[in-house]
């Protein structure tokens, strides 16, 4: 049993330094910006708190009006005035049972990481933003950002009317909103993977892979 304990916690120690291994390396790997003098049409920011990343697009241009699929009405606030809005995607019961990181169960961190939720899209309604150490503004041609509107919107669930689901009476504060999302969260696919994921849609540097923000902040100089 002894014997059998120390292969177990030895095979996991080396999954867990070879995840490690991995997520540094393949950060390490950039991936670059498809067309390096694409005019800049839309501004765009990528913004981390430190953990978790969103990409964060004008909730009005000529080309979208974001408050017509996810209106204000759905924030407590529901303040019309707010100018960006900023979007996450990540595991469901994550994000509404974990305000604060104090309160993360090991349940929910461990069907977070092995396939066994179901996903949500947070939408944080923003009156501006300024660029900094963890928020990179992003100048998008109307093209690109018409790649990463089509990346969005593919990344949430929709009714039978195709219209987006609000998971009515969860936020984080006045300026915020939870939405049912596609595709399962994981130890291989997180929030940041999916930010990941924004940019390469949308011709945008980024990483090879990340599970983390570092990597992707590590491909704009942060």
């Amino acid at each position: 049993m002894l014997k059998t304990a120390g292969y177990t916690a030895g095979a996991l120690l080396g999954v867990a330094g070879l995840y490690v291994a991995s997520a540094f390396v393949f950060s390490r790997i950039p991936v670059a910006k498809t067309q390096p003098q694409a005019a800049p049409d839309v501004p765009v920011f990528l913004h981390s708190n430190g953990v978790h990343t969103d990409i964060v697009v004008p909730i009005k241009t000529d080309q979208l009006d974001w408050s017509q699929q996810l209106p204000f009405s759905n924030i407590p606030s529901g303040d019309t005035t707010m100018r960006y809005i900023a979007f996450g995607w990540g595991d469901k019961g994550f994000y509404l049972d974990t305000p604060t990181w104090a309160e993360l169960k090991f349940s929910t961190a461990f069907v977070a990481a092995f396939w066994l939720g179901s996903s949500a899209v947070h939408a944080t309604y923003l009156h501006g933003l300024t660029p900094g150490p963890d928020t990179v503004p992003l100048h998008l041609s109307r093209a690109e950002y018409a790649r990463l509107i089509a990346y969005i919107q593919n990344s949430f669930r929709y009714d039978a009317a195709g219209r987006v689901q609000h998971i009515k009476g969860h936020s984080y504060g006045p300026d915020d909103a939870f939405y049912e999302a596609r595709r399962v969260y994981s130890f291989l696919y997180t929030c940041n993977t999916w930010t990941n994921n924004a940019l390469k849609a949308s011709g945008q540097r980024a990483c090879l892979w990340t599970p983390s923000d570092k990597g992707i902040l590590h491909q704009y100089g942060r």
